[in-house]
């Protein structure tokens, strides 16, 4: 009882407080426990349960719940512009893990293509993951400059290719930077990788929860204005970020066509007969209860709160900015674009940085090396918070 009285202390309390990382601490809707309930009764998470296998495939043992995964990456599917005959893509453990199997499989299709393993090419303002994914994969990481919004910069991205003519590119973007909020300009890198072979994978963990709400929908859709499909090979979007699920979880949707010819070069390095066929994923057991209950946040009812909220925190990140640039100009604060929930600025205190839990970073802006944080502004930071966070702001840098 210790325990679960500490847990629900830190949750109401320290909880309530949490401005300075991308977790959404908004209370889920009666609606979602009412439908782990139905999953309950129905026996998922009550008995053992694996999604081992592709969940668009055939699978030759029962105890899964691929259908719930299949129909729920199908929708999402849409939401990011995909064709439905031409989608593939599971519910993986995390963010990173869905940035895992997008650079895993384009490295392996570059390969297959060219003979020679491709470099892998992203910003410094880059998830810290995509370094640690680089050294696990083997690939030799490029350094891409970036432009004064903290995207990465097209021209250095096209100097550096260059400069490696040999290799094929494995190209990260992200939308969303993790500490800046930057948005790479996935068109104009698109431009500069024409007549390259090239595989472009998106890092949406955060921005892809909420931008296909708004009016930055294009920045992670597929398809182009008025254009054909294929503005990039494959993203991955984290679900207990900006949606709130309650445990570690990520999407990760590629075209049904890169995951076939991936998939043939996939059977050649393993013996599959166990399960009767080529999953296509790096993990063998996957959790089959996350995407059942990941489903409910694919309902047009949960959808349509998944909207509001979009446009909530948009609006009240610009209320934030208002006061903050009002208020304590001398803090340098700034928000590198309209569609980012994300606003940066001169630390401001040992102690409101931990009250509020904000994340910091030793940043290179203008002279100098000096120390910043950030407020992420989430589902659950209401108007109240946010004038309470002021206040103590106030009070810190008086």
């Amino acid at each position: 009882m210790t325990l679960v009285a500490e847990a629900k202390g830190w949750s109401g309390e320290r909880g309530g407080r949490i401005l300075g990382y991308p977790v959404n601490m908004k209370a889920l809707p009666a609606a979602f426990f009412a439908w782990r309930e139905r999953l309950f009764a129905e026996g998922i998470g009550r008995f053992a349960h694996n999604n081992v296998g592709d969940p668009f495939g055939s699978v030759p043992v029962s105890f899964n719940t691929h259908d719930f995964e299949r129909e729920l990456i199908l929708r999402f599917g849409r939401i990011y512009g995909f064709l439905p005959s031409d989608t593939w893509g599971f519910l993986s453990h995390s963010g990173t893990d869905s940035n895992l199997h997008g650079m895993y499989m384009g490295r392996t299709l570059l390969k297959a293509r060219t003979g020679r393993a491709p470099k892998c090419y992203f910003t410094r303002e880059a998830h810290y993951s995509i370094q640690i994914l680089c050294d696990l994969l083997g690939l030799e990481a490029v350094w891409v400059g970036t432009l004064p919004d903290a995207g990465m910069d097209p021209q250095d991205l096209g100097r550096k290719l260059a400069q490696n003519p040999a290799h094929p590119a494995l190209v990260v973007a992200t939308i969303g930077t993790t500490f800046k909020g930057a948005i790479d300009p996935v068109d104009r890198i698109r431009q500069v990788l024409q007549g390259k072979e090239s595989y472009l994978h998106l890092d949406a963990a955060l921005f892809g929860g909420y931008l296909p709400h708004t009016s930055g929908a294009g920045e992670v859709c597929h398809r182009a204005p008025n254009g054909p499909p294929g503005r990039y090979d494959s993203i991955a979007v984290s679900c207990h970020k900006f949606f709130g699920f309650p445990s570690p979880a990520g999407l990760f949707i590629t075209t049904r066509n890169n995951f076939k010819r991936f998939n043939e070069r996939y059977r050649q390095i393993h013996n599959a007969e166990y399960i009767g066929h080529a999953p296509g994923t790096i993990t063998c057991s996957r959790d089959a209860v996350k995407p059942a209950e990941f489903y409910f946040f694919s309902t047009p009812e949960a959808l349509a709160v998944q909207a509001e909220d979009a446009r909530t925190i948009l609006r009240r990140t610009a209320w934030l900015l208002d006061r903050l640039e009002r208020d304590f100009p001398m803090l340098r604060p700034r928000r590198v674009n309209d569609l980012s929930n994300i606003i940066f600025f001169r630390h401001p205190g040992r102690w409101i940085v931990e009250k509020y839990a904000l994340a910091t970073m030793h940043l290179e802006i203008g002279a100098g090396r000096r120390e910043y944080a950030h407020v992420v502004v989430m589902p659950h930071v209401d108007r109240e918070m946010l004038t309470g966070f002021l206040a103590d702001l106030h009070r810190a840098v008086a």
